[in-house]
């Protein structure tokens, strides 16, 4: 029941917020966001943790401010989303910009394939429909939904922008490698893997676990690896892109724990840089009160 009522309170934002004035959407979604700052709930608590983490020696006044600032950019991704099929295509390319862009162009080009990999940042999904509209096939995976009504409605929003969403589950890595081999670019949230095969990873000093498929695909498909961090400015977004070093020494187990450390210390870079658009209302370290999955 909670289920049903939650995906359609998803089905009328999809509607209502696209008819209604667009400063006045994106004003009511940041009063919002004050108000559940202010009432302080088991997602902000953990988003306050969580960027408290990013920044060294910040003081309780700054630390409030970014949770102000990370829960209304939270807020924007989702107004975005529920807007977007409106959006031109000409608003689509013209509000991003974009550091290091030859290096997925160059292989979009060259039909390689690649891996890009990211933290859930920024608006993921603009980034990825400015990609498809630059000519490049996007793929993605989504975890299963529950109700399948809005899991079906997640997978057809991509789908109408041009992203091709699989669904995560025991066949999904050797799918993604055909993917690869047909020239696609695989595009992958990989900041937060608590289970007992996620990769262990210092991240921000501490100990947390990250997932290890990006990695494994680069390793096993010779695709060039990417780390983005997307952060919003005042019109739309900026994608930052750097290429991680893929090691040639070691067996499969030990190349992967490199490289998923490397993308980790990629995150960290951006995420300090930018951190009110890391949107992790969930835990990511496995120090303090951390129970182990069974």
């Amino acid at each position: 029941m909670i289920a049903n009522l939650t995906a359609w309170g998803y089905f009328a934002a999809w509607r209502v917020l696209r008819w209604l004035p667009e400063n006045f959407v994106y004003s009511s979604a940041n009063a919002l966001a004050d108000r559940l700052v202010n009432r302080n709930g088991k997602s902000v608590q953990r988003l306050r943790s969580n960027l408290a983490r990013t920044q060294n020696n910040i003081t309780e006044l700054d630390l409030d401010l970014l949770v102000y600032r990370g829960m209304r950019s939270a807020l924007r991704y989702w107004c975005d989303t529920f807007r977007f099929p409106d959006w031109s295509q000409e608003r689509i390319v013209e509000t991003v910009t974009i550091t290091n862009e030859a290096l997925l162009l160059d292989a979009i080009a060259a039909g390689t394939g690649a891996i890009v990999t990211l933290p859930h940042c920024g608006n993921y999904d603009h980034a990825a429909a400015y990609f498809c509209l630059k000519g490049a096939k996007i793929v993605t995976v989504a975890e299963h939904l529950k109700p399948e009504k809005l899991f079906k409605k997640f997978m057809q929003f991509r789908a109408d922008f041009g992203m091709e969403a699989l669904p995560l589950d025991g066949r999904v890595i050797p799918t993604l490698m055909q993917r690869i081999r047909s020239g696609a670019v695989i595009a992958l949230a990989a900041d937060r893997d608590l289970s007992r095969s996620g990769i262990d990873v210092t991240f921000f000093g501490g100990p947390a676990r990250m997932p290890a498929g990006p990695a494994l695909l680069a390793i096993r498909t010779g695709a060039p690896l990417l780390s983005a961090y997307i952060s919003y400015t005042e019109i739309g977004i900026h994608i930052h892109l750097e290429e991680l070093e893929v090691p040639t020494q070691g067996t499969e187990v030990e190349k992967t724990a490199q490289l998923v450390q490397r993308s980790a210390d990629r995150f960290a870079v951006g995420i300090a840089e930018n951190p009110q658009d890391w949107h992790m209302m969930q835990r990511i370290w496995i120090d303090g009160d951390f129970k182990e999955r069974h």
